[in-house]
């Protein structure tokens, strides 16, 4: 393998990643097939999404990137090496260094008996990054101011459940930078919080991205935050990435009728109550467990042809930076 270089590989590829469950007795031989066939590629201060409704696969893409559960197949590059083969199954603590989560729930992601600068300072003492308390303590403040939340001494003395749910988020963000990473896996970040805070959270990812040059894999059910906040997005489905490519493109030309359905969802004060009935579906997400054979979004498609229901089709390029796997192209 060639050596990295940072400024044209990606910090993040992915390629061919596939999570299996296996599921009922210790006799049984089915699974649930959570992702099948992902690939995709982040570079350096990029942001990118992964969108789809609930069950998608997202989160556990997610959850693989992070080594928290085994991966059943494909590979993981992090700049450049293989963290499936080059790294023993509990990931090193230099990889989970570089490469940080922030949850969905900022409220359930820390812990209601400890101060905020607990929660800050522990990751600096865990990869050794301050050699006094007092260096600690000047390190949570900064990062707090970072996030900005000020004044930052009395956000560190303070309890989780004295701060709202969009600086408890903010708090999330800043223990995460605490270590110095290089890629920050979002899950859901903003979906529990109001309306009215969720752009100020967008905002700092932005600046972050910019700023520090930190890359983001930005997981979202919502296509209209992945086009404020991402370069590029990637849709999936029952565990496939159907559509990719510019985020702007997708949401300009959606090729495949999924994506053509989850923006139909997106309120257009311009179309008042008028739907697209091209952007309609019918029946219900395929079984996991037993996944029929063809493309995924066969059965609920209004546009189906018969080589849909019996083959997957393959990626094919339909524009610059935009590819689609549908048998309607």
């Amino acid at each position: 393998m060639s050596p990295y270089d940072p400024d044209h590989d990606p910090i993040l590829d992915v390629r061919a990643l596939s999570k299996q469950f296996p599921v009922g007795t210790f006799f049984s031989s089915k699974q649930v097939h959570a992702v099948e066939d992902v690939s995709f590629a982040v570079k350096r201060g990029e942001v990118a999404a992964l969108v789809g409704e609930s069950g998608s696969g997202k989160t556990t893409t997610l959850r693989l990137i992070a080594r928290l559960i085994p991966a059943t197949s494909g590979e993981i590059l992090f700049k450049g090496n293989d963290v499936l083969k080059s790294e023993p199954r509990q990931a090193s603590l230099d990889y989970r260094r570089k490469v940080q989560l922030i949850f969905q729930d900022p409220f359930g992601s820390l812990n209601p008996a400890h101060t905020i600068e607990h929660h800050i300072s522990r990751p600096l003492q865990i990869h050794k990054l301050a050699s006094s308390r007092q260096e600690v303590h000047d390190q949570v403040c900064d990062l707090l101011e970072t996030v900005e939340l000020k004044p930052a001494h009395e956000i560190a003395n303070r309890y989780p459940h004295q701060l709202s749910g969009g600086q408890r988020q903010r708090v999330a963000i800043a223990r995460a930078l605490a270590v110095q990473p290089e890629l920050i896996l979002a899950d859901e970040p903003i979906s529990m919080l109001d309306v009215s805070i969720r752009m100020g959270v967008l905002n700092l990812i932005h600046r972050l991205k910019e700023e520090r040059g930190i890359s983001f894999v930005y997981i979202t059910h919502d296509l209209a935050s992945a086009r404020y906040i991402a370069d590029q997005t990637a849709v999936m489905y029952a565990g496939h990435m159907v559509e990719g490519g510019a985020s702007e493109e997708i949401i300009a030309h959606p090729a495949h009728p999924y994506t053509q359905l989850l923006l139909s969802a997106v309120p257009d004060p311009r179309a008042g109550l008028k739907t697209d009935k091209n952007s309609q579906a019918r029946g219900e997400v395929p079984s996991l467990i037993d996944p029929p054979p063809g493309c995924p979004f066969a059965a609920r498609c209004l546009r189906v042809k018969e080589a849909c229901r019996q083959q997957m089709p393959e990626p094919k390029t339909i524009a610059t930076d935009h590819w689609v796997r549908c048998h309607l192209y």
